[in-house]
């Protein structure tokens, strides 16, 4: 989450240094509220709560999709547009909420580009699919399963975790049984690096197939040597291969000190759309900012952004990655 962070922090303390928003004779400065929701359905509901209770007139956020849809209904009362960079499950716009989008592609696109490039590229003719019961996860892993299957290929073990585990034996024992030419898994680094580490010892010759909560140098890190085996996606163009992407990286590791993990152009983006769609519309009121939102053209870091009827991004890109010696490996982008 502290990507994410920092990525709107970049944007808000970017145009505050510019001189703030100007909005009709006044000027204003943005001020960041940050909230940490646990990646928690409940602590995300109560953030959601201090947000609209705190008077700030837009949220970018949550990060996971198992708080982001509870907190969607907060929002949504308070008028208060949310702009989610990195909530992936389709579910969060098709509840009907004019206060909700996000600005990376859902998971109904992620999920086919995997399960397309597991039969495709990978050649995969079997595939076992683990997941961590979140909304995130197991939502992924079930697109997975459904293409999988229309693409012809045998799921030969659906396993499930949750995303506390550290001990992933048992589940690993089941798989390695299966033998299986792929396996795929719907949940976080902070889960898939102890999973992959674990899959090496037992023997598991398959490729570790991910989603982009796992697409991360956070997931390397964790993993250690076993991360090679690991292909993955990430909702979105590679940082790299965008117009003002290296610019931006450069920027967040001489503010921070560290490196982008995935959604941190994302929320810098939304920040900025915000900030758009205030001057679109010469107010600072949340309903006028939820108002002027649909409305978005914006060309970002992460390209330019326009929005569906439902608030999902237009033409949302899905881009494929491996690790190799240790750094993840850009392979190709799905429109």
């Amino acid at each position: 989450g502290k990507d994410n962070e920092n990525g709107a922090r970049l944007a808000v303390e970017e145009i505050n240094a510019a001189g703030g928003l100007k909005v009709g004779d006044k000027t204003y400065k943005l001020d960041l509220v940050a909230e940490d929701d646990k990646a928690d359905p409940k602590e995300g509901t109560l953030a959601a709560q201090k947000i609209v209770d705190s008077g700030a007139v837009a949220v970018i956020g949550h990060l996971n999709s198992g708080t982001t849809i509870p907190a969607s209904k907060i929002y949504s009362d308070a008028n208060m547009a949310q702009i989610s960079p990195s909530a992936t499950n389709p579910k969060y716009t098709e509840q009907g909420f004019k206060t909700a989008f996000r600005v990376v592609a859902n998971d109904n696109q992620q999920g086919a580009v995997l399960a397309n490039y597991a039969a495709d590229t990978l050649k995969a003719k079997t595939i076992a699919i683990l997941d961590d019961r979140t909304a995130y996860g197991q939502g992924l892993a079930d697109v997975v399963e459904r293409v999988a299957k229309q693409k012809g290929m045998n799921v030969v073990a659906r396993e499930f975790t949750n995303d506390k585990a550290t001990d992933f034996n048992a589940i690993l024992t089941k798989v390695r049984a299966t033998k299986p030419d792929v396996v795929m898994y719907g949940g976080m680094d902070a889960t898939a690096g102890p999973m992959a580490k674990q899959m090496t010892q037992l023997g598991i010759k398959s490729t570790f197939l991910a989603g982009d909560g796992v697409c991360s140098p956070e997931f390397i890190k964790l993993a250690g040597d076993a991360s090679g085996i690991l292909h993955c996606s990430q909702a979105g163009e590679a940082v790299e291969k965008l117009a003002k992407g290296t610019e931006f990286v450069d920027k967040y590791k001489k503010r921070f000190n560290a490196d982008v993990q995935v959604y941190s152009p994302y929320s810098y983006d939304a920040v900025y759309i915000v900030a758009d769609a205030i001057k679109r519309a010469g107010k600072v009121d949340r309903a006028s900012i939820t108002a002027a939102i649909p409305a978005t053209s914006y060309n970002g870091v992460t390209g330019t952004v326009a929005f569906d009827e439902k608030g999902d991004v237009k033409g949302g890109a899905i881009s494929m990655f491996k690790v190799v010696n240790g750094k993840m490996e850009y392979v190709s982008t799905v429109r």
